[in-house]
């Protein structure tokens, strides 16, 4: 068996005051930004920290009191739908642009529900193991602003309220009810009277601002047969749903909906799938309409219409947020572009049938 190698040596101050022919404590004044040291010093030893390699230990950071340089997000969702979400996958992503420009890493866990969410608060505030968080899937009634308030932690709400005002928490919001007129606007234009929104998980606050915007204007339209069914974002409930809505088993007198908007791409493809197994032609006989657009709805045929965002720079402003909290900036409420809808074959005239 060959010998088990050493592990590589980390570069110490003790290296960079050598090779720069300074002291260790002129080394120290010059990394931290102290005075102590000249401007031509202060140049020399960073020249010489980033030529060895040279990284700041997290275990001194935490002891000198600078922070951990670690964010961290907890997700309380079912952990079998989240290899498929792709809005997740693109917000981490956004996020984590911002957060290597800083140096600064990313814990990230998934749990149960939101009282484990904030058990983890909890211990990562006593440990000392983030600096901030960034909280994401906002609920109707929700303990996890009041407790970061409490427990002084940093953070930044993705997809909260942009009235919610908590010390020292930031809002990333996105108009959904303005998203879901424009959907609705565009499905009664094309003749749609009987229209079911097949939405996300119950009690998140962008769920219910769907299902109100969704009943706000049907009432405002007139249109009696119009409804919301809440799902896990899972491909299978969506299948589901969309068998029992399209078998009239949701809307009042038995008749199918003409039109179907999901509240993921995910479920959206599953739908067209089941739609189609029941005899049903998608855009002939019911309209399909996904909140995220996606390379999925690109996959299927028709393809799907979608509203679309860039989802990437919505996790890129969230974490600018952030380091702005830990920069010292204030909490403020910030919007992003309100989603489009791209129409693409998914989509069409209500037949006489469904008029």
């Amino acid at each position: 068996m060959p010998a088990k190698r050493s592990p590589a040596r980390r570069p110490t101050m003790k290296d960079i005051a050598q090779r720069a022919g300074v002291s260790e404590s002129a080394v120290s004044f010059a990394l931290n930004d102290r005075p102590g040291v000249s401007e031509i010093t202060r140049d020399r030893v960073r020249r010489v920290a980033e030529q060895l390699g040279w990284r700041p230990s997290t275990a001194a950071r935490q002891l000198s009191g600078e922070g951990t340089a670690t964010v961290g997000l907890v997700l309380a969702r079912p952990a079998d739908t989240l290899g498929v979400d792709s809005f997740f996958l693109q917000l981490i992503s956004g996020i984590q642009e911002v957060l290597a420009e800083r140096h600064l890493g990313l814990l990230f866990q998934v749990v149960e529900d939101v009282d484990d969410e904030c058990a983890v608060y909890r211990r990562w505030w006593a440990e000392h193991r983030v600096d901030g968080v960034l909280v994401v899937d906002p609920r109707t009634d929700d303990a996890r602003p009041d407790l970061l308030d409490e427990l002084g932690l940093p953070a930044v709400v993705i997809g909260g309220a942009p009235d919610a005002r908590h010390p020292g928490l930031s809002t990333v919001w996105a108009d959904d009810a303005g998203a879901m007129a424009s959907v609705v606007g565009r499905l009664y234009e094309l003749g749609h009277r009987r229209i079911v929104h097949i939405a996300g998980l119950p009690g998140l606050a962008h769920t219910e601002r769907r299902i109100r915007t969704l009943r706000a204007e049907a009432e405002r339209r007139g249109l009696a047969e119009v409804c919301s069914v809440t799902t896990d974002y899972s491909d299978a409930e969506g299948a589901a749903v969309t068998r029992r809505v399209l078998e009239g088993g949701v809307l009042g007198g038995g008749a199918p909906p003409t039109a179907l908007v999901y509240d993921n791409d995910v479920m959206a493809v599953a739908g067209v799938a089941a739609a189609t197994e029941l005899g049903f032609s998608v855009p002939g006989d019911v309209s399909v309409v996904a909140w995220e657009d996606s390379a999925l709805c690109r996959m299927v045929k028709p393809w799907l219409s979608a509203l679309s965002r860039d989802t990437v720079a919505f996790g890129r402003v969230a974490a600018a947020e952030l380091t702005s909290l830990l920069d010292g900036g204030p909490a403020r409420a910030v919007g992003v572009p309100v989603p489009g809808l791209i129409e693409r074959a998914s989509t069409g005239p209500c037949g006489p049938c469904g008029a």
